[in-house]
């Protein structure tokens, strides 16, 4: 069969044929995450997933959806695309195993005011390893080329994530008591949220992000900035299979305020020693540079906390030994108590 062209949608500033070349360009990509139960090729008109429910009395079928934000700024500034990808998987399948499910598979959105098949197969590698990161099949997605809508060398990109849960394992902030224990798995840096405050505080747009920065231990401002948002999916499915976590919380855009909260049921609240936080240098930077209050910052930003995990105080030791074997140095965050506050910081 012929290849499809078209002149006069190409005069208009949209190139069918670079859609063709980006596609044959990330296949190598998406080949990584066809182990994850995709049976279906790349170019079709929808994706495929085989549904393994083997075990499971009552499945679940949860997703969750979102974008990268205006990180991607920082992708334009420094010309660097392979990364974001991960944060659009991260905060994707990071939200739906809050509620205990297994990731299945994963579709991307790509906009863009001119299809740059090599960039693009950029952006694609970066979804293809947040997906190999989750053991998610990267089973479609949709390239736009929108001149006149986005500037020619931006873009922008979102995603979408389908996981399964047996019902009776979906986690429920209800079963939360009074003097269980909240549990920090740490962030890898600022993540995928906060960034118009970050933008402004750096002057992104006009200083040297790339110059070496002391309190940073000698890496760049944009180097920091750009670091992909970790993906807790493995180490959170490990410690469900052996722990009856009671809920978990993604910190996200509105920090430790509005997101542990969402955790917790009425009546309680979350206790939490200041010194007990480890805070990453990034945010006391923002902090400094910004002159930016200390309750601003733990309501903007997850501080060095992508995710708490609340567990009875009996299985905290266990639960914070199995996360630690499987690579994420948790620690014990602070406490539950009767409160009306929500998170208390003290």
């Amino acid at each position: 069969m012929s290849k499809s062209f078209s002149n006069s949608y190409k005069e208009a500033g949209v190139d069918i044929t670079a859609g063709y070349r980006s596609v044959e360009l990330m296949k190598q990509h998406i080949a990584k995450t066809m182990v994850f139960g995709n049976t279906s090729d790349v170019g079709g008109f929808g994706g495929l997933i085989e549904l393994d429910t083997k075990g499971m009395e009552k499945p679940v079928l949860v997703s969750g959806t979102d974008g990268v934000g205006t990180k991607l700024k920082m992708a334009f500034l420094l010309d660097k695309h392979d990364t974001v990808g991960i944060d659009c998987v991260a905060m994707c399948v990071n939200d739906i195993i809050c509620v205990g499910a297994k990731p299945l598979c994963f579709l991307d959105y790509i906009a863009c005011g001119k299809n740059n098949p090599e960039k693009i197969a950029m952006i694609v590698k970066g979804v293809a390893e947040g997906c190999v990161q989750s053991e998610s099949a990267l089973v479609g997605g949709e390239t736009a080329e929108m001149p006149g809508f986005y500037p020619v060398d931006e873009y922008d990109l979102a995603g979408f994530a389908v996981g399964v849960v047996d019902k009776k394992n979906v986690l429920d902030k209800n079963n939360v008591k009074e003097g269980d224990v909240l549990i920090a798995l740490p962030s890898s840096g600022v993540h995928s949220n906060g960034f118009s405050l970050v933008r402004k505080v750096f002057d992104v747009e006009s200083s040297d992000i790339s110059k070496p920065v002391v309190e940073l231990g000698g890496r760049s401002i944009g180097e920091v900035l750009l670091t992909p948002t970790k993906i807790y999916v493995k180490p959170v499915l490990a410690l469900l299979k052996e722990i009856k976590a009671k809920s978990i919380a993604h910190i996200t855009g509105g920090g430790f305020y509005e997101n542990i909260p969402r955790s917790l049921p009425d009546g309680l609240g979350a206790v939490i020693k200041r010194e007990d936080i480890r805070v990453l240098p990034i945010f006391d930077l923002i902090a400094k540079e910004g002159n930016i209050p200390e309750r601003d910052m733990f309501n903007t930003f997850n501080m060095g906390v992508g995710m708490t995990i609340i567990v009875s105080k009996e299985d905290a030791d266990r639960s914070i030994s199995i996360l630690k074997e499987h690579g994420e140095d948790a620690y014990v965050l602070g406490t539950i108590s009767k409160s009306d506050e929500g998170v208390k910081i003290c």
